[in-house]
């Protein structure tokens, strides 16, 4: 067993970490699905959708550019934003998740592809890193997205406006 977990010892060779693509590609396939339901047929540009999870917790999902073939949405937490005037603005960051989600429509998928500090998710990470981000970091944002989007959909609660 190695201590760098880049390095896999399989049958005596050293192996470097691959990124699961079939996992991936179902992950996002399923993110897409999500964000559908979630987003409700809002997908013209500034368009914006909240979701009240508690007193505390919010989230809400803006459509920031629209193209034929894709979208790009922010989808951010804004819990807490009231309270976080007094704490510095690193801490403050950390305490305001946010990520950046391009729609691909024409193959049904949804990839994160920038979240808090990380400007572009890559597919994959030397071990170690100077920003300490995992080898299969692309994977781990892309799987909170997804939580995200089932919380989203079961506990959250949306204001409709009724139409006369």
């Amino acid at each position: 067993m190695s201590f760098f977990p880049n390095r896999a010892l399989v049958n005596g060779v050293r192996k470097n970490y691959q990124p699961n693509l079939v996992s991936l590609m179902t992950l996002c396939a399923n993110n897409y699905m999500l964000l559908l339901k979630v987003l409700a047929g809002k997908s013209a540009l500034d368009e914006k959708r909240h979701f009240f999870i508690s007193d505390f917790l919010s989230y809400q999902v803006t459509v920031t550019e629209v193209t034929r073939y894709t979208s790009v949405i922010s989808f951010e937490q804004e819990s807490l934003r009231h309270s976080l005037k007094n704490i510095p603005g690193v801490v403050a960051s950390a305490l305001h998740p946010r990520m950046t989600i391009r729609l691909y429509h024409d193959a049904r998928m949804a990839e994160v592809l920038a979240t808090q500090d990380i400007r572009q998710v890559k597919p994959r990470y030397d071990y170690p890193n100077s920003q300490m981000h995992q080898q299969d970091e692309k994977q781990q944002t892309n799987q909170f997205l997804n939580e995200w989007l089932h919380l989203c959909l079961r506990l959250g609660q949306v204001n409709v406006e009724l139409q006369s």
